[in-house]
C-alpha cells in the first residue's frame, strides 16, 4: 500500500472529506472491495482540493473482511465514498463509521460529483451530508427537541 497525504498548516473554513474509488484520479471506476486506489478530496463552499491518495497492491475481491476493514479505516473521517459497486459487508462497515457509500455509474467524473456536492453544500445538502456537517460542527450532541432536565 502507498499512502500520500497533503500536509497543510493553513487554517481552512469548514470542509468535508469525500473519497472516490478510482484508478486514474479522474473518474469513479472501481468497485469498493477491489479498488486499486482512493482519491480523497476536501470539499468546501468555495474550493475543492485533493488531500490524499491511497493505492493498494492487492485488490482482488476475495471476500476477505480484513481487507474491507483496512480500507474503511483508511477512509478515516470521510463523509462518503463514491464507487461503482459495494457489497453488503462493506456497506455495514462504512455506515458503522458514519461513511456514506454512494454508487455511481462507471466513468462518472470526480470533478462533476464534487461540483454538484459543492453546489448543494450550503443550500440543500443531502441528508447524509447534513448529518456529517452537523456532527462535525459539534452541534447535535442532544436532539433539538429534547431539553435538559434535573
Amino acid at each position: 500500500m502507498r499512502h500520500l497525504r497533503l500536509v497543510d498548516t493553513k487554517e481552512h473554513a469548514m470542509t468535508v472529506k469525500i473519497a472516490f474509488a478510482t484508478s486514474d484520479r479522474r473518474a469513479v471506476n472501481q468497485h469498493f472491495g477491489a479498488a486499486e486506489a482512493f482519491a480523497i478530496y476536501e470539499l468546501g463552499e468555495h474550493e475543492t482540493r485533493m488531500v490524499e491518495v491511497v493505492e493498494f497492491i492487492e485488490t482482488a475481491m476475495d471476500g476477505h473482511d480484513g481487507k474491507l476493514a483496512a480500507k474503511v479505516a483508511l477512509l478515516g473521517d470521510s463523509a462518503a465514498v463514491y464507487c461503482n459497486a459495494v457489497g453488503a459487508s462493506a456497506i455495514q462497515q462504512l455506515l458503522a463509521k458514519s461513511i456514506q457509500p454512494m454508487r455511481v455509474d462507471e466513468g462518472t467524473l470526480i470533478d462533476e460529483l464534487l461540483l454538484g456536492l459543492q453546489k448543494s453544500l450550503v443550500n440543500d445538502p443531502p441528508v447524509w451530508l447534513a448529518k456529517h456537517l452537523k456532527k462535525q460542527s459539534g452541534t447535535g450532541r442532544f436532539a433539538e427537541d429534547e431539553e435538559w432536565q434535573e
